[in-house]
């Protein structure tokens, strides 16, 4: 009996068509955040983890590594077996500005990971504690000009989109600040309310409670239009510093290596869940904006970030070791 041999192609290609292997996912799977639980990243992951659960059938951990600008997490990632149960919920942070940032990385961020898809942008608001002396952005470029490095100001990590934001503002303005990282967002929102640290740029996603609650008052975002979570909040631009604009992302990666099957599959469930209205109206609910990709496309993404970052870090001459 002879097979017709695309029928035979086709029967070889279906992915886990063998019977020793079993249907992803067969097991519990991880999804590593490289920050310390109650930032952006952190709330991304917990979001779509239980939404994934619920689609495989399968429980989907999110274990919280926070460290080194989210190097340690990432490097757990990336040592991983490429099997597709630990995945990363990276950021642009920990994809395009750590390479270029850090002299050296345990891993190659370039060729460590498989991107699987996008999750969201997540604009970045500046916010101050509202017992601050500083309650508008002209206000607070005075006081960094006056008294350059008297007042610090909080991010979720070296490195990180909340860090870089603040060097492009002070860039921009002429103000000066002193740079006090966290292990992830929670932790610098938890100072800035206290009022151990006055001030900082943080995603809004997460942190529109905290704005609605009077923990927060937030001067400016750091996008080129308002946010539609925040509408009464101008734009740096329209507060008087053009050209400081800066944007983050969060996304799933794999370990490099994984299955392509693997990670297509991944993809198109994210997509799918992303494309909830449950889930996309709790994202923009929250300030960020939902995007999904396929590997491919977030491929590009990343790449052309790490253009971009890197000619920016050069051109401030940031360096974090």
């Amino acid at each position: 009996m002879k097979m017709n041999f695309a029928v035979a192609a086709a029967v070889a290609s279906v992915p886990f068509a063998s019977p020793a292997q079993k249907p992803f996912p067969s097991k519990p799977v991880t999804l590593v955040v490289p920050f310390v639980a109650g930032g952006g990243t952190d709330t991304g992951a917990r979001l779509i983890a239980p939404k994934l659960a619920a689609k495989w059938g399968q429980s989907v951990v999110v274990d919280n590594r926070g460290g080194a600008g989210g190097i340690l997490g990432a490097d757990l990632v990336a040592r991983a077996r490429p099997d597709g149960y630990t995945l990363l919920m990276g950021n642009v942070g920990t994809q395009a500005i750590n390479p270029y940032l850090y002299s050296k990385l345990p891993y190659d961020a370039q060729k460590a990971f498989a991107p699987v898809s996008l999750v969201a942008d997540l604009p970045l608001v500046l916010v101050v504690n509202p017992q601050f002396k500083a309650q508008d952005v002209r206000s607070l470029v005075a006081l960094g000009k006056a008294e350059p490095g008297a007042y610090s100001f909080a991010s979720s990590g070296t490195g990180n989109s909340t860090h870089l934001a603040f060097e492009v503002f002070q860039a921009a303005s002429g103000a000066k600040f002193q740079h006090v990282p966290y292990k992830g967002g929670g932790q610098a929102n938890s100072d800035v309310i206290a009022g151990h640290v006055p001030l900082q740029f943080t995603s809004i996603f997460g942190a529109t409670g905290l704005i609605s609650g009077g923990k927060f008052k937030p001067l400016a975002v750091a996008s080129a239009t308002r946010s539609a979570a925040l509408p009464q909040v101008p734009t740096l631009a329209e507060a008087g510093v053009p050209n400081a604009e800066l944007a983050s992302w969060i996304g799933v990666l794999a370990p490099a290596g994984t299955p392509r099957a693997i990670v297509v599959k991944i993809a198109a469930d994210i997509r799918e869940i992303v494309a909830q209205p449950q889930v996309r109206d709790a994202l923009v609910a929250q300030g960020a904006e939902p995007r999904s990709s396929t590997p491919q496309e977030f491929q590009k993404i990343i790449d052309g970030d790490m253009q971009r970052f890197s000619a920016l870090i050069r051109r401030l001459g940031l360096q974090a070791d």
